[in-house]
């Protein structure tokens, strides 16, 4: 959003937008090609009804990085002073001026006005036009594309404004955004759960070379081929028992068709962690989400697990864990459909689901959930994990931009979100990388970085390993066993101000040797990850059998898990929680607090990647926690 970022000048050129023309009119966005998989099928019929829905230009979104910053900083007055959902609703509502702009234009183009609804919030105005109306109002012309599952998606190639216009309008869909769901189901895939698993970005799930033979020792001697909750808890200092539990809770989400097995639970507590035998986590379900047991396998009980066998145990059995289960088994789910659930504001002030990317409920074509939408229906934990991704180019910079304004918000509120920063080192999920037109393919040459990693609100988690012949006494390394710790830097956010002394110390000292047109070498852009935990060798029961489990989604679990009794020791003595912790950890105040990692890359795109070095590096970020230095460095904040 204009209004939310100052978007980054690529050197790559990878999209234009706002392209002014000799007309009274602008180019909003523009596609730069069809994605793979999507063919075109021919023109849209000239009366069939195109559901437009503009999203408004909010108020005061060039500010909410200061706003975070007043809250979040360690040296501000104003530092754990969080704001109520209801200040975040007053402080970003679009103007008068702008809704009232943006109807006048649609009545002077032969809308009447019982067509024209301002949502509830005023985040968006919506209005049924026909084709052809909808061609003329936004001088474009609208394809059917067809996908390779049978799925059909409407498009344009690039859509205008009018100038006068365009600033009260971040984006308008349909129009050019292929980050399309495939949510309409083919007449063959009603048994079939909607999307691939490893929602709601393919590609992004946890690794495995499955089942081990042997046992595993009792004490720590084994770190270096088995990680368990003794070998996390030596290699952090991560020995603490929760005081204030009712007061907290731990959140974690996971996209159906992804569920845990309760069995596995069972298994893994009997041998690590008994008292949380029988336990489950507390769901909240959002849009229809359950534990489905219908699929079973690594590839679906896989990642909720991981994430909850070591989230629960590592809080211990006496702090509740809040399971987020999202998504039907049918439609899916994306992250706009958990942010829904979780700020009321967010749902309807920004303007609800987009139908080209999140899943629509209730189910419009039938068999899927059919209740209402989620829609601030799930209080948000004070700390929240998540180990799924898409590439930032899977994405438009509008619809990305608009999602990082909401962790922003979720951070005034006093949430600290966590994210996973992909498997793939500098390559995006499935290992793409980008070709100079803006294409990801397996060939590609250009760097892929993740979203919403390069969020500037969230904490982005990177991995480590115990490498082999090591102790958990000595310094782990950036994780080159079968996943490679996600990092790189931004093609679409500015740098925050909060990490300019890290990384312009990084790029000063140990600048990567690569062309520039490879990756985003301006020296401005975010850089991610922030942190990082171990990634590696993971005893997870899954499917009745332990396995080995590698991966981003361990990192951020366990990290959360820390993150979360921090809270716990702050709330005890009557303190805020920690909130958007990155300018906290990026300042001064915390220097040394966390493990620096100085050893290994993060190969991807035909090259070896970033390496690990000392200080802040796009591999493990300011490196691994400390706890008990983490713990009592915050608890000496206001």
């Amino acid at each position: 959003m204009r209004f939310l970022l100052s978007f980054v000048v690529l050197s790559l050129g990878l999209f234009v937008i706002a392209e002014p023309t000799v007309s009274p009119y602008v180019r909003r966005e523009k596609r730069v090609r069809i994605p793979e998989g999507w063919s075109l099928k021919g023109r849209h019929h000239p009366d069939a009804i195109v559901p437009l829905r503009f999203a408004l230009t909010q108020r005061n979104i060039d500010a909410i990085g200061e706003y975070l910053m007043e809250v979040s900083h360690p040296e501000s007055k104003k530092y754990g002073k969080h704001w109520s959902a209801g200040q975040i609703l007053e402080r970003f509502t679009p103007s008068g001026e702008t809704i009232e702009a943006v109807r006048a234009w649609l009545f002077e183009n032969g809308f009447e006005s019982n067509r024209v609804r301002v949502t509830p919030n005023k985040g968006w105005i919506e209005v049924f036009a026909t084709t052809e109306e909808a061609e003329r109002l936004l001088q474009t012309e609208y394809n059917v594309y067809s996908h390779t599952t049978g799925k059909e998606h409407l498009a344009c190639y690039s859509y205008h404004l009018p100038s006068h216009i365009a600033p009260h309008v971040d984006f308008v869909t349909p129009t050019v955004h292929f980050d399309s769901r495939l949510t309409r189901r083919s007449e063959s895939s009603d048994a079939q759960p909607a999307r691939a698993v490893g929602q709601p970005g393919s590609g992004s799930s946890p690794k495995t070379t499955g089942g081990f033979a042997g046992s595993i020792a009792s004490d720590l001697s084994t770190c270096d081929q088995f990680i368990t909750l003794d070998c996390l808890r030596a290699l952090y200092g991560f020995y603490y028992s929760p005081v204030s539990a009712s007061k907290n809770s731990y959140g974690i989400v996971e996209y159906t068709p992804q569920a845990y097995i309760q069995s596995d639970l069972d298994m893994f507590a009997t041998n690590f962690s008994q008292a949380l035998y029988g336990k489950a986590p507390y769901m909240v379900s959002v849009d229809g989400g359950y534990a489905q047991a219908q699929y079973q396998g690594f590839d679906y009980n896989g990642e909720s697990d991981l994430d909850l066998q070591y989230g629960m145990s590592l809080v211990t059995a006496a702090q509740e864990v809040t399971l987020y289960q999202v998504g039907d088994m049918v439609e899916g789910a994306s992250f706009n459909n958990f942010l829904d659930a979780i700020d009321g504001s967010y749902c309807t002030f920004e303007g609800g689901n987009d139908p080209t990317q999140d899943g629509i409920y209730p189910d419009p074509y039938g068999g899927g959930y059919e209740g209402p939408e989620a829609c601030g229906t799930a209080k948000p934990t004070y700390v929240i994990s998540t180990s799924y991704s898409y590439n930032e180019a899977d994405l438009t910079p509008f619809y990305t931009a608009r999602q990082c304004a909401e962790y922003a918000k979720l951070g005034l509120m006093g949430v600290t979100v966590l994210y996973s920063s992909g498997d793939y080192g500098v390559a995006g999920n499935n290992d793409l990388c980008l070709n100079p037109n803006g294409t990801q393919t397996l060939g590609g040459k250009v760097f892929n970085p993740s979203f919403p990693g390069t969020c500037p609100y969230i904490t982005s988690v990177g991995a480590t390993m115990v490498p082999r012949g090591s102790t958990v006494y000595e310094p782990e390394t950036a994780c080159e066993e079968i996943i490679y710790s996600g990092g790189g830097f931004s093609n679409y956010f500015a740098m925050p101000e909060y990490q300019k002394k890290a990384v312009d110390y990084y790029l000063r000292n140990y600048y990567p040797d690569y062309p520039s047109d490879i990756w985003n070498s301006t020296g401005a852009s975010r850089a991610y990850p922030d942190i990082s935990a171990n990634g590696a060798n993971y005893v997870v029961a899954v499917d009745g059998q332990f396995i080995l489990v590698y991966g981003t989604s361990c990192s951020s679990p366990v990290s959360g898990a820390m993150f979360t009794m921090i809270n716990d020791a702050r709330l005890a003595v009557g303190k805020s929680p920690i909130g958007f912790i990155n300018p906290t950890i990026y300042s001064t105040r915390f220097a040394g607090l966390f493990n620096d990692i100085t050893v290994g890359y993060n190969p991807g795109c035909g090259t070896t990647g970033f390496n690990a070095t000392h200080g802040w590096d796009p591999v493990t970020g300011l490196g691994t926690p400390n706890f008990p230095k983490l713990l009592a460095a915050w608890l000496e904040l206001p």
